[in-house]
């Protein structure tokens, strides 16, 4: 989620030098580690990543026209422009002029980024989900591919905070939602990356609750479901947590560490908010060469949103935990 609302209206313990033990409101505590060192420019809000050919990093994020920023080490950050440095006036139907757009996706396939992004305004579901491609990621390099999917006020479903997942089998999918009726999918043509047909999945839901920013990421024989549960974007007043759930099927149906379904509300808390670290959330999920790693942004005690970086491990059970 970005700076909006967009309502209608247990974990592993794992000690770790600067951790904060939390409750996770089970017999068991989890102790949350802090965020992992991060330099420079780290001011960022639903960060999409992803690992260059070149073993660089490059970041899309919310803000105005896309913000970018990269790294060479996934520690020290520097700031690389904006995707659309001249506007993305396509967008602006949905944005009310605004030139904020949301929660950038991002990936590399086929010799060409692929970065799917929300357009939308606080509170509404008249929201739109588009496509951009670049041959090198870099500002300015990105070329508009047009709209994927929206939502209107007749919807039940908003078409913001997208995802794209690709199977083993080489289908494409794309995660999308945010409150109303939950998390859906949709899949997607490979060559085109826009719609396969009209067919839309819905993978996990809290009953017109706070749940989004759905991201689908395989490890081992499970498709793991992560998304953001509860309040984002009030500063240090932020509650997001980041929940996960999983499934042997990319469709789901996808369920919590005690069973229960995602879509009846169900969800495992993997990271929530400890100390001065405020509504961790807005998560994307990639393989390193050290390990899995769990990207997200928090904020601090003055409701700065920063980036957060940590690993994941998985429990003899297979669930992940962060540390």
């Amino acid at each position: 989620m970005s700076f909006r609302r967009k309502a209608l209206a247990g974990a592993v313990a794992l000690v770790v030098t600067g951790a904060v033990a939390v409750g996770v409101g089970s017999a068991e505590a989890a102790t949350y580690p802090n965020p992992g060192a991060v330099t420079g420019s780290i001011n960022v809000h639903d960060p999409g990543i992803v690992k260059k050919p070149d073993g660089t990093y490059l970041i899309a994020h919310t803000g105005n026209n896309i913000t970018l920023k990269t790294s060479t080490d996934r520690t020290a950050f520097k700031d690389a422009g904006v995707a659309f440095p001249s506007g993305a006036s396509w967008t602006t139907a949905y944005t009310g002029g605004s030139a904020n757009l949301w929660a950038p996706d991002i990936s590399y396939r086929s010799g060409k980024y692929w970065m799917y992004y929300s357009a939308s305004t606080f509170g509404s579901n008249h929201s739109a989900i588009f496509l951009a491609t670049s041959t090198t990621g870099a500002a300015g390099s990105w070329s508009n591919q047009g709209l994927v999917i929206e939502s209107n006020t007749s919807d039940n479903f908003n078409a913001i905070d997208p995802n794209l997942y690709v199977d083993p089998s080489g289908n494409w999918w794309l995660s999308l939602g945010s409150f109303w009726t939950g998390i859906k999918q949709v899949q997607l043509n490979a060559s085109t990356g826009k719609r396969l047909n009209t067919t839309i999945r819905s993978l996990a839901g809290r009953g017109g609750g706070a749940i989004e920013a759905p991201f689908l990421f395989r490890h081992g024989s499970y498709y793991y479901l992560f998304v953001s549960f509860d309040k984002c974007c009030a500063g240090a007043s932020s509650t997001y947590r980041i929940m996960v759930g999983r499934s042997t099927s990319v469709t789901g149906p996808f369920v919590d560490k005690n069973g229960t379904a995602m879509t009846s509300s169900g969800g495992t808390e993997i990271l929530a908010g400890h100390g001065s670290i405020h509504g961790p959330g807005g998560q994307s999920v990639f393989t390193d060469s050290d390990a899995d790693v769990l990207v997200y942004h928090y904020y601090a005690d003055n409701g700065t949103a920063k980036l957060g970086i940590n690993l994941l491990a998985y429990d003899s059970s297979g669930w992940p935990y962060v540390y």
